[in-house]
This record gives structure tokens, sequence and C-alpha cells, in this order.
């Protein structure tokens, strides 16, 4: 029983299977790089949403027949109108394959063209001359890579609002709450909980609009560019006009840029991304912090609890560990290897263009996809449900040395580090240890050493208070 048929392009004919709706050049594509992920299918919705645009565009300026552009924008809309996962049974490429995403490319053509003709037999429309009209792979594939990726930076913006969120009600919940600071992994002076976390919260304010700004640079789009920039086999204005169509689909504000510069550099990209790779290290340090303060829970820091997800040794009974935290900082290495792979693969442009588009983009959205995902997890599953062991971190702080900081001011710091020698070497606490010295009086320590006072909690500036 025959299962193909026979399609044929510029280099002959190829067996294509018989109910599939891409054609030779995505065969042989399938068969020649069989290896590594499939296409994202957030790039392949952004090429079809070009492909419609460009159907718009080239039936207004009338180089493109009515009822071909009509059974093209179609055809796309019943693609784009598919679940993800019905959608990406015609698209079967692999990210590893020619540079330029030519084959995904004319993947998305092909599939368009022959659904076309599913839709009305009696127009002819042609993948390359018809749903390619007025453009190459080497500027719609940079495109969607650009579109692609900051539409999944929206998403990843949302996940971080609802961290800061969810911080930030921890942080007006613990902000009196004493703990010991700690620098250099040693005993510092005291701070409370919630200015602990206001820092966790500004640092991630801080990533949050360093990837909003920089982000900018990705509506900038190479549409119009064709092969190598010049915009051969394009009417005037097609770029422009592309620009606002994509704009008015997307409610986004594209702009044209330097195609010479679109086609052969993906700085924006690589750029961003250093800003998702910040985010990935500002989390995993957050991350590690709400772990370390929760080890224990009676041979650690113990100065947190956190939920208890699933059991956490098959071996252990009662065993409970920082799930959330741990997939969090693993997702963290990932990106930061991604940020590699986009930063070597970005620098190797050669003369009018950079091959090696498909493993940036895929790289690029999986660090959003992943990190977006596990956000929301981290931040419902784990933060939330922090709560503090109050009487440990009493204890901790009562049993500090750095407190002894408290009294330089009155008595000297030669003197204090004194206190604080003779606390450690004889094990007592600094109040013994002053009184033994003859520094102090027994009142002047008492009115000296109060550690919610040492916070400077009333003189914080406005950005650290929990009510902003």
């Amino acid at each position: 029983m025959i299962d193909y048929r026979i399609e044929e392009d510029t280099l002959g004919k190829v067996k294509v299977p018989k109910d599939a709706l891409w054609g030779p050049q995505t065969e042989r594509s399938r068969n020649n790089f069989p290896t590594g992920p499939i296409m994202p299918v957030q790039l392949i919705r952004a090429l079809i949403n070009i492909k419609l645009a460009a159907a718009k565009v080239n039936q207004q300026q009338g180089s493109l027949a009515t009822s071909k552009a009509e059974l093209i924008k179609k055809a796309c809309q019943q693609l784009l109108s598919l679940t993800d996962v019905d959608l990406m049974k015609d698209f079967p490429l692999r990210v590893f394959q020619t540079g330029s995403g030519t084959q995904t490319n004319m993947n998305v053509n092909e599939v368009i063209a022959n659904l076309c003709q599913q839709l009305d037999a009696n127009v002819e429309i042609l993948p390359n001359d018809d749903v390619n009209h007025s453009q190459s792979s080497n500027d719609t594939f940079p495109s969607a890579m650009n579109i692609a990726a900051y539409q999944s930076l929206t998403k990843l913006e949302t996940e971080i609002k609802h961290l800061i969120a969810i911080l930030k009600q921890k942080q007006t919940e613990f902000w009196r709450v004493v703990k010991i600071g700690r620098t250099h992994l040693q005993d510092a002076t005291p701070l409370t909980f919630g200015q602990e976390i206001s820092g966790w919260v500004s640092t991630l304010e801080h990533d949050l609009h360093y990837l909003q700004e920089t982000s900018q640079t990705l509506l900038e789009l190479p549409i119009g560019g064709t092969a190598v920039g010049t915009g051969l086999n394009t009417l005037p204005e097609f770029d422009n006009e592309m620009i606002k169509t994509l704009s008015s689909m997307y409610s986004l504000a594209f702009r044209t840029q330097n195609k010479f510069f679109g086609l052969s550099s993906h700085s924006g990209l690589s750029a961003t991304h250093g800003i998702v790779r910040t985010l990935a290290a500002d989390l995993l340090k957050i991350a590690n912090d709400i772990r370390f303060l929760a080890s224990g829970p009676r041979a650690g820091y113990g100065e947190l609890s956190i939920p208890a997800n699933e059991p956490g040794s098959s071996i252990m009974p009662g065993k409970v560990n920082p799930t959330q935290a741990e997939a969090i900082t693993m997702a963290a290495t990932r990106v930061m290897g991604n940020d590699t792979t986009i930063e070597v693969a970005a620098s190797q442009g050669n003369f009018e263009m950079n091959v090696y588009k498909p493993v940036i983009i895929f790289s690029f959205l999986e660090s959003t996809s992943l990190l977006t995902g596990i956000l929301h997890n981290f931040t419902d599953k784990l933060v939330a449900g922090i709560t503090v062991n109050a009487d440990r971190m009493q204890a901790l702080v009562d049993n500090s040395l750095m407190t002894v900081t408290a009294l330089s001011p009155h008595i000297g710091y030669h003197k204090a580090a004194e206190i604080a020698q003779l606390a450690h070497r004889e094990g007592t606490n600094l109040k013994a240890a002053a009184l033994k010295l003859g520094y102090v009086s027994a009142t002047d320590f008492d009115n000296w050493m109060k550690p919610i006072e040492m916070t400077k909690i009333e003189r914080q500036d406005s950005s650290s208070r929990p009510e902003n």
C-alpha cells in the first residue's frame, strides 16, 4: 500500500508522506537533519503571521492577485487557529538545520500552499512564488525570531511581577522581625528579615526594568531586506507597510531597522538574553538564600520554614527538601549555558548574514520558557509559604558576637574587639565578657545593645519601606 506521494523541486523528485501538508523541501530537510529538538512553535506562529501580513501587503501593493492573497490569508488564519499540538503536526523540522532557517521558512511556505490547494483547488498557490512573495528566508526568519522572543518576554515579565508582589507581602509581614546578618558567610550585625527581603525585591525590580528597556530593540524587524538587505524583489515601501501591518496584528510598535545589520547580526537578542541571564543569576542567589536559611530543620540555619511539597527521601522518613529552590537553581544554570551559546553564535555573522539563527532563537526561547514556567511554582509553592522561626532568629541574634559593633562608638573599636574575642574564647555571651573586662556597666550595655535599633529600621529610605 503506497503511503506517500511524489513531489518535485529544483533538485528532482521526492517521496512525501501522503497526508502531510509539507512538500519536497521540507521532506529533504526532515531526512537530512533528523537530530535535535523541533523548531519552537512560537517561531512557527510568528512566521505564519509574517506570511499573513505579506499576503495583505502584496495584495495592497498589487503585486499579488487578490484571489491568491485572499486564499493565503485564509490558510494562515486557519493554521493560527489550531492548538500548538495540532499545528506542529506539519512542522517537523529540527533546530539543527541550515543556519539561515531556510528550510523552516520553506516548511511554512509549503504547508500554507498545500492547505490553500485543499481550500480551493481552482487557485494555484506556489510556495516560492506566492506564499514567499517579496520575501526571503534571510529577512522573514530573523523577523520571526525577534517577534517570538519579544512575546516570550511578556510572559516572563508577568511571572517576575508576581514574584515581586508575593515578596512584598512577605517584606511587610516580617518588616520588624530581627535576625542576624551575614557577610562572607560569617556573622554580621543585625537586620530585619523584612529588610533582607527588600533587597530581593529591589534586585528583581531592577532586573525587570533592565529587561523592559533592553527588549525594545527586539521590536526592530529586518523584514523587507530579502536576500542580503537590499530589498531586491520588493516594491517601494514594502518594508514600511509590513511594519504597519505586523504592528496592527500584534498591537506592538514594531519599527524598521538597518537591514544589513538585521540579517547579519543578532545583537538585540544577545543583549536581551544577557538580561535574562542576569535575572537567572539573581534568582539563583535568592533561591539559595531561602534554602540555606531554611536548612535543617535542626542541624542547619533553621531560621525559615518552607512548605513540604513532596517527600524528600526514598530512605529517610519525614525528610523535606527545598525542591522548588533546587529546580530554579538548575534552570538558572541552563540559562547561563544558553547565554554562552547565544553569545558565541551571535559572533559568527559572516559578511551579509549570520548562519546560527535557529540555535540562537531556540536557546533564547528555551531560557524564557524555562524561567516562566518554573518561576510560577517557585513563587506559589515556596515563597508564598515561607514562615519565620522567630525563636531561632532571636537566639542567633542573642548569641552573636557581632552585635558588639554597637559598643564601638561608646568604648572604641579595640575594646569592643576584646569583648568579642573573650566571649568567643570562653564560650560566654557579650554581656558577661563586657562586665568581666569592666569596659561597660550592665545598664549601659542594656541601653546600647538593642538589636532592633541596630537595624536603623525607623530611618529606612522610602525605596525599602514595605508600604512602598
